[in-house]
Order: structure tokens, then C-alpha cells, then sequence
């Protein structure tokens, strides 16, 4: 054999070895998914109550309706990471809430009725009342010590599912300042608050997530339910069931709706009677997003929508 063909083979071969070594240093990433244990339910705690979100409201036409739905998208988010209840959205209930406004303001009661028949406690109807900027300057010079201040106003209102009536409302206002150093300018407070969306979007959430605590609090006083979604042979689906934090093994109590009772005097609602107790169910696995299966414990005659409670 050659020197020649010796030398290119010996090339070759190097080669081969660079590339296995490159190959071989190549770093390997371990895709790793947890399941992050906020939806369940700690030993200490009772099963989380469902609040449904409806679509923001403004009490001003023509600001973006973008505004409003990314504000709502971190509400939605940051409440269910931050608080023990299961924040939901209203797409669920398949209706027209337009239809629903009256004088700029949800028709709650008219919309608790359907959105009780979900599992869902509470109903929020969240408004933007007001958004303002200002800004104060240094009285002379070009180059200007600025301060832009603004600021939110908005509204958060909860009625209960089971009676429709008002539990919280309550106005906010959150106010954000911003210095730098600008050259002496003009500024139209319009134009200002529109080359800021993603300030104003951030301002907007934080000013509706400001009222966490006090909506954790008004949903603590409520009990919590959930119903009865279907029944196929000796399986019983629920409506809620790990996010809401059923647990195997859970024992829930299954009851008819009570009758409403009012004042015969007034007329006044006074509230519901407990229903009729039939029986009681044992949680064996979960489906779906938010729902379980369980079987009868004990009693007989349950059917769809019954209401069930922690035993």
C-alpha cells in the first residue's frame, strides 16, 4: 500500500474519531414534568370552592377590549396559583352575557342559576372604572426630572349561585409611579396611556388582584357543594373532582335541592331549606379535568344534578 494511500486513510479515520467525540460531548437535556401539587387538597383543608370569572366590563367605550381580556388571563392565573379556591372561566356556561348587561352592570341573579347547575359557589363580575396619568416635571431646565403616575380604579362584585344575591362590592384604586429623565416635552395624557399597553395591562391585574384576600374570605363563608353529573350503571360521575380537591376515598353526602322560603310578610328572601338526604357516595377515581367517579356507599334514589357535600 502506498505512503499516499496510507496518509488518507489515517485522515479518514481521524475523522470518524472527531465526530464521535463531538457527538458524544453533546449536552442531553431530560425534559422532566411535574404535576404541581396546588390542586390538591393539603391534609388541614377542605375541598377548594369554584368561583366563575365573568368577561371584564368597562365603564368607558373605546378602550381596547384587549386590555380587559389580558388583565382577566392573569387574574385567572394568579388566582388559582395563589388562593385555595378553583378560579374558572365563563366560557363554560355557553351563553350570550351581553344579553346579560343591564345598565352596565351583570344581571348576577339571572346568570347564578346556570352557573349553579356547574359546581360553581360564587359568580365575580370584575369592572374597569377608571384609568388616569399624570406627570410632574422639574419647574425649569431641558433636561427634566419626570414623574409619570398611573392610575387604576376598578370594581369587583360576588354573588352566591345558590340565591343570587350580592355577597361583596367594592371599589380599588391602584396607582404606579415611573421617574426618568426626559427633555422638556408636552404630553397628551390620550397618547400616553395608549403607548403604554403592557404597563397598563400589568396595572389593570394587579388592581383586580388586589382584592385575592378579600375574595378568598367572602367564598370561606360559603359552603361548599358539588352535583351529580351523570349516572351510568353502578358508576356515578361528579362534577368535581381533583382541581376542586376531591380525594379518593372522599365520603360525600348526596341530598336533593331544599325549597327556597321567604318572608310572608315582607316577601324578602330568607333563604334555603336543607334538602332531603338520600344517601351517601365513595370517591374512587377521578376523569376529565375536574371531575370524579364514585360508587354508592350507602342510600338509593340519587339522579343527575343531585347535590353532594363533603360527609
Amino acid at each position: 500500500m502506498s505512503s499516499r494511500l496510507v496518509y488518507v486513510l489515517s485522515l479518514f479515520l481521524i475523522g470518524l474519531g472527531c465526530a464521535s467525540v463531538e457527538h458524544s460531548e453533546q449536552p442531553k437535556f431530560n425534559k422532566e414534568v411535574k404535576d404541581v401539587s396546588h390542586t390538591a387538597r393539603r391534609e388541614d383543608a377542605g375541598p377548594r370552592k369554584r368561583l366563575m370569572v365573568l368577561p371584564f366590563l368597562d365603564s368607558q367605550e373605546g378602550r381596547p377590549q384587549a386590555l380587559r381580556d389580558k388583565a382577566r388571563e392573569e387574574f385567572l392565573r394568579e388566582m388559582n396559583q395563589k388562593y385555595e379556591i378553583v378560579v374558572v372561566d365563563s366560557s363554560d356556561l355557553k351563553m350570550d352575557f351581553s344579553k346579560s348587561i343591564k345598565s352596565g352592570e351583570y344581571d348576577l341573579a339571572a346568570i347564578s342559576k346556570q352557573a349553579q347547575q356547574l359546581g360553581v359557589a360564587a359568580i365575580l363580575e370584575g369592572k374597569l372604572i377608571d384609568l388616569k396619568v399624570g406627570r410632574k416635571s422639574d419647574p425649569v431646565g431641558m433636561f427634566r426630572q419626570m414623574k409619570t403616575k398611573f392610575e387604576a380604579s376598578v370594581r369587583v362584585r360576588i354573588a352566591a349561585t345558590r340565591s343570587g344575591r350580592e355577597l361583596f362590592n367594592t371599589v380599588k384604586t391602584v396607582t404606579l409611579e415611573e421617574a426618568q429623565v426626559r427633555v422638556g416635552e408636552n404630553v397628551n395624557a390620550d397618547k400616553l396611556l395608549q403607548s403604554n399597553p403592557e404597563l397598563l395591562e400589568k396595572l389593570v391585574s394587579d388592581a383586580f388582584l388586589d382584592f385575592g384576600p378579600q375574595i378568598q374570605a367572602t367564598l370561606d363563608r360559603l359552603s361548599w357543594e358539588g352535583r351529580i353529573a351523570m349516572i351510568s350503571g353502578d358508576r356515578i360521575f361528579l362534577n368535581v373532582g381533583r382541581i376542586s380537591g376531591l380525594q379518593i376515598g372522599d365520603i360525600v353526602k348526596v341530598s336533593d335541592d331544599g325549597d327556597e322560603v321567604y318572608d310572608p310578610q315582607s316577601g324578602n328572601y330568607i333563604g334555603r331549606v336543607p334538602g332531603r338526604l338520600k344517601g351517601t357516595l365513595e370517591v374512587v377515581s377521578y376523569f376529565g379535568q375536574d371531575g370524579a367517579i364514585a360508587v354508592i356507599h350507602s342510600g338509593a334514589g340519587f339522579k343527575e344534578n343531585d347535590k353532594i357535600e363533603l360527609y
